[in-house]
């Protein structure tokens, strides 16, 4: 068996659904969703129907799009917001039977050193920033020079905490405890949707687009909690890449413009494979 990952599918996009249809089955291997799965509970749901069948397991992290609380037409009801959003997602995803953040971190039933899988959300803090802006303040306001504004300013909602970086903090404060309680012994794959660490926020087309990319405070998960290996998404960039002996995978698939439709297995990542 081994262990598959793929992110940034946002199906809304024309093209995408049927490239997540012509996905191969892989009925012994794990998939991870790295998040960006789309922009409503529909797209989440359509998503798991299909793949859910087609591999032993699937494993869930929400991104910044999945969070997004867009307004209903006619506006019947107000959009869940906030904590009661990812609260609805999680519920969806458990009743494909997925592995979310909110479940027990589960041991790696494959090949190789004994392994927990760790899916985390942990959202951002605009600390991914120059060193000389002291402030989210100041690096949304550095980001605004460029004309460059994320639309989570407008559709993500951080309720019940007062902002998007108090969420992240509590988050943070969250999975770090729960990593922590990971037996010495035991190595992880770390999960995320965005990047773990400042230095892999590159973005050459959009260099002040990092304040939205993660936060500062899990830079040295990768060694301080043994990682086998990393995987996120977001950057819409795909690499595979070793930094301090760990292997870095950015797994997004992205829009129609950023991949081929004609070559779907390409994009299922291989993170940990199966026997030689």
């Amino acid at each position: 068996m081994r262990l598959l990952a793929i992110s940034d599918l946002h199906v809304r996009a024309p093209g995408t659904r049927a490239f997540i249809e012509s996905l191969p089955s892989s009925a012994d291997d794990w998939l991870i969703l790295g998040g960006d799965i789309g922009e409503s509970e529909d797209d989440l749901r359509f998503v798991l129907e299909t793949l859910a069948p087609r591999f032993a397991r699937l494993v869930w992290v929400p991104g910044n799009h999945d969070l997004w609380s867009l307004p209903t037409n006619p506006p019947a009801a107000a959009p869940t917001r906030g904590v009661a959003r990812y609260e609805s997602l999680i519920a969806l995803c458990r009743s494909f039977g997925a592995l979310t953040p909110e479940d027990p971190f589960v041991r790696w039933p494959g090949d190789g050193p004994p392994t927990v899988i760790a899916p985390l959300f942990t959202l951002y803090d605009y600390t991914f920033r120059p060193a000389h802006l002291r402030s989210k303040e100041e690096a949304l306001a550095w980001a605004a020079e460029e004309d460059i504004v994320c639309t989570d300013e407008v559709l993500l909602h951080p309720d019940p905490h007062g902002s998007i970086d108090a969420w992240s903090a509590a988050r943070v404060a969250l999975t770090e405890a729960r990593l922590d309680e990971i037996p010495d012994e035991m190595r992880t794959v770390l999960i995320a949707h965005f990047p773990l660490r400042q230095a892999h926020a590159v973005l050459p087309a959009v260099p002040r687009f990092t304040p939205w990319c993660g936060t500062v405070r899990t830079d040295d998960w990768h060694r301080r909690f043994r990682a086998r290996a990393v995987v996120f998404g977001h950057l819409h960039i795909r690499r595979d890449f070793v930094d301090d002996g760990v292997p870095f995978h950015e797994v997004s698939l992205g829009y129609p413009r950023q991949f081929d439709p004609a070559r779907p297995s390409d994009y299922l990542r291989v993170i940990l494979p199966g026997k030689a």
